[in-house]
């Protein structure tokens, strides 16, 4: 009896001790807990921290979740005024620029030349009750940059913008300028500055030379654009003739809803120069030569160019076919409106050669794969210039407006280059090498054959 109840004594004894033991541990175990939890704490908070959302947009910073990129899917209508307006949707920037075909130097009169340039010049100048301070200023609050050039086709004025500020200064493009005498000094300054520059560009003074030979020196599209000593009633006199609405372009880049836009642009303009109906003239080729001779410079620029009468895609598509052929040569094609034919430049005693070059380029028979490789680089460069920001944009449905008189996506940009055949590259190409060639020459070229004699190798 007492043995099994010191047995039950200490039974108990031991399984009290036990369970304090287990006690000891939880106890400490929970502080141990407690004090992991309490050093990881902080960090734990600011890991979850809820006091953002993880797409919360910023004001002022580039959106997290930016709107993915649409094609430009654009749109063109006839105001009562005959202004064209075409916008496209997609770009992120707004670009807008009025140009008008008759403004180019190639509508001057004879005794006006240097009006066009001049004009182009008087771009933002004074008028319809704004001055030129005050004209700059709304295109600046608008958060524009303005932007003018010039040509013998035409001219064009605009501003690049937010695309919620598009409509706010179009009548900034459509000024009645009042030709206020300090407004033509500084045009004249500006102009002869811009001149100055032109003349010390060997290929700028190439350009207008080729125009002198391609169209006679003596003509409005001959002699050279950059001409500033004219008089201010030639200038106005001019300016009535070609700044109108009438047949001109306005093309916007960013415009999300193309009728309301309209409206804002025929009413913002209800009261800008109508301008006349004509169409813009037609230039008479010739054919010929025009040289400068400058043999300081020990090195000669040459261009040969034909007629050309075809589209511009075939025109691009000759362009690219000719520095293909010609690379090995460091021979260049190029197009313009009107003209088509081939560039290079070299040390004066190597000239000769490089016209023979020349002349072989234009008359080789291209390759099939030649075609395919300069039709593909061709609309590559379409389709760039489409996708080049929202001024090249401008530019490239301007253009597109005024030779086809339609412009809706880029797809059908690609479909025109896709239509044109090898046949009529080469039959294009043909017809052009039929007309009478230009040649224009500047520098040291004493050594470049004359007109006769490079004529006499298309025959």
């Amino acid at each position: 009896m007492f043995i099994w109840k010191s047995r039950t004594l200490v039974g108990r004894r031991v399984e009290a001790a036990a369970n304090a033991t287990e006690m000891m541990r939880s106890t400490i175990g929970k502080i141990l807990v407690r004090k992991t939890l309490s050093r990881q704490a902080p960090y734990a908070r600011k890991q979850f921290s809820a006091l953002i959302q993880l797409d919360y947009e910023a004001p002022g910073i580039p959106p997290l979740t930016p709107e993915p990129k649409k094609a430009t899917d654009a749109k063109v209508t006839t105001l009562p005024s005959g202004l064209i307006v075409v916008t496209e949707n997609a770009s992120s920037t707004s670009t807008v620029s009025m140009t008008y075909p008759k403004a180019g130097s190639g509508e001057e009169e004879f005794h006006g030349a240097g009006a066009a340039f001049v004009n182009k010049c008087m771009a933002f100048k004074s008028g319809s009750d704004m001055s030129t301070l005050f004209i700059y200023r709304s295109i600046e609050d608008a958060g524009g940059f303005p932007f003018a050039s010039g040509d013998r086709y035409g001219a064009t004025l605009g501003y690049t913008v937010p695309r919620e500020m598009a409509s706010s200064v179009i009548h900034t493009l459509a000024v009645d300028c009042s030709f206020e005498p300090w407004d033509v000094r500084d045009a004249k300054k500006h102009a002869s500055i811009e001149a100055e520059e032109a003349g010390n560009s060997a290929q700028i003074v190439l350009t207008e030379n080729l125009y002198a030979a391609a169209y006679g020196p003596q003509t409005v599209a001959g002699r050279s654009y950059y001409t500033y000593d004219v008089s201010t009633d030639a200038l106005q006199a001019f300016r009535d003739h070609g700044y109108g609405l009438n047949g001109s372009v306005l093309a916007a880049t960013g415009i999300p809803d193309h009728a309301a836009f309209c409206e804002e642009v025929a009413d913002m303009l209800s009261q800008a120069p109508a301008g006349s109906p004509s169409k813009p003239s037609a230039f008479a080729y010739l054919g010929g030569e025009s040289r400068v001779y400058a043999p300081s410079s020990g090195y000669a620029h040459v261009a040969l160019a034909f007629e050309f009468t075809s589209s511009s895609a075939v025109a691009n598509i000759i362009k690219h076919m000719l520095s293909i052929v010609g690379a090995q040569a460091c021979l260049q094609g190029f197009a313009t409106k009107g003209l088509v034919g081939v560039y290079g430049g070299t040390g004066s005693a190597d000239a000769s050669g490089m016209v023979d070059t020349m002349t072989t380029v234009l008359t080789t028979s291209p390759s099939p794969d030649i075609l395919k490789r300069a039709k593909a680089l061709a609309k590559f460069d379409s389709l760039l210039a489409i996708d080049g920001g929202s001024k090249s944009l401008a530019e490239t449905m301007t253009a597109t407006i005024l030779e086809t008189g339609s412009f809706t996506t880029p797809a059908d940009v690609a479909k025109r280059y896709d239509a044109v055949t090898d046949n009529d590259v080469t039959k294009a190409l043909a017809t052009a090498l039929k007309s009478k060639p230009s040649l224009a020459a500047v520098g040291d070229i004493s050594m470049v054959p004359y007109h006769a004699t490079i004529a006499a190798r298309f025959n």
